[in-house]
């Protein structure tokens, strides 16, 4: 379903911190305004890491930089952490976390320290501005660690942090001296981190501290996306009401606004909304119009596939069900790939047909040959 129920999860491909873009703000604030020609003058075959990561080929990143290291490749102190952040990645996603843990420990604890500082290094880069090198998608890793290996205390601790860090880097600097993408990048990361440590909150049902911060960052930024989580917090504890009131006001802010009232993502978020308050009262039939109002608006809302499948099993229609599932993964399977959805249409296969299992050895099959290397193939076999 659309609610934050489950426990955070490691990076994935939506987020600021995405591999899509990891690459990208590794270093510069503004990406734009970088004084390498291109990626691989930034850094040793990193266009090659971006586009494996962007295709879930992490054993191949693994591979990769132990190669490089191997052979003596990177010749500058930022390449060694840009390397390092790739390697630590590939190890979250594949689950391998005490591994994980082993490499983020050659770093040291401190990632203010001057060993990381572009100023230190002066022969390696005479005309490089001052600040860190550190990129922040390391500085996110850094946080969500502890929590792979249990201690979710001590990344709560490191996830305030960062937000910390975010916010005084963006106080810090001169507004109109900055670009636009580059403003744009921390207001995505500030949005992102918040996001991470209310999932955090979420996960062990501390919804007053869910609600306090959500409340803060609404006032200070009137953003539909924060309000709309606002508005799933509490649901969470049946808040109805106050959970429809917040949904009515993301409408209403973007109707009344030219600049978003044309954007796809922010009227399926609409349409998702009211989906939700639809399946409170069990009303399925009205929930799926609101799915399929999503699912032509985009093709690829796998929130709004998947739930408009669990809507109508609910209805009684297996056969719609599944067939909504599948089309899906056939359609657009990078998008649809995920073990939530898989799991969905294993148990509706088990509802079904008597030989469930032969049809989820053929879906298992085709995960093999197409999914990425991060995939659970476990959710075949519930």
């Amino acid at each position: 379903m659309d609610m934050p129920e489950s426990p955070p999860p490691p990076p994935e491909n939506s987020s600021p911190i995405s591999t899509a873009t990891a690459a990208a703000d590794m270093v510069d604030d503004d990406p734009l305004s970088s004084p390498y020609a291109s990626l691989n003058s930034h850094c040793h075959e990193l266009s090659t890491l971006q586009d494996l990561a962007c295709r879930g080929a992490w054993q191949t990143i693994l591979d990769k930089v132990a190669r490089s290291r191997s052979l003596s490749l990177l010749t500058k102190p930022h390449e060694h952490l840009i390397y390092l952040t790739f390697n630590l990645l590939s190890l979250v996603k594949l689950r391998r976390y005490s591994d994980a843990q082993s490499e983020a420990q050659t770093l040291d604890e401190d990632l203010e320290s001057d060993q990381y500082l572009y100023e230190s290094y002066p022969d390696h880069y005479p005309t490089r501005k001052p600040g860190s090198m550190i990129p922040f998608a390391l500085r996110w890793l850094h946080a969500h660690l502890p929590f792979t290996l249990g201690d979710r205390q001590l990344s709560l601790d490191r996830l305030y942090s960062l937000l910390h860090f975010i916010r005084s880097k963006r106080l810090s600097q001169n507004q109109e001296s900055i670009g636009e993408t580059s403003l744009t990048l921390w207001k995505k990361r500030d949005s992102f981190v918040v996001n991470t440590i209310v999932s955090h909150h979420l996960s062990q049902k501390e919804f007053k501290v869910c609600l306090s911060l959500l409340k803060s960052e609404i006032a200070k930024n009137d953003d539909p996306l924060l309000l709309s989580k606002l508005g799933y917090v509490e649901m969470q504890y049946g808040d109805l009401d106050r959970a429809r009131r917040n949904f009515e006001a993301v409408e209403k802010s973007i109707v009344g606004s030219e600049n978003m009232k044309n954007d796809v993502g922010l009227k399926n978020l609409v349409s998702r909304n009211k989906a939700l308050m639809f399946l409170v009262a069990k009303d399925y039939v009205s929930a799926v119009r609101e799915y399929d109002e999503c699912i032509d608006r985009d093709g690829s809302d796998v929130v709004a596939i998947n739930n408009k499948a669990i809507c109508l099993m609910y209805l009684r229609d297996l056969s719609d069900s599944i067939k909504v599932l599948e089309n899906a993964l056939e359609r657009v399977p990078t998008m649809a790939l995920n073990e939530t959805l898989v799991v969905n249409l294993c148990s509706m296969y088990e509802l079904a047909y008597v030989n469930h299992a032969d049809v989820k050895k053929t879906l298992s099959t085709w995960i093999a040959r197409v999914a990425p290397d991060d995939f659970d193939t476990s959710c075949t076999r519930i």
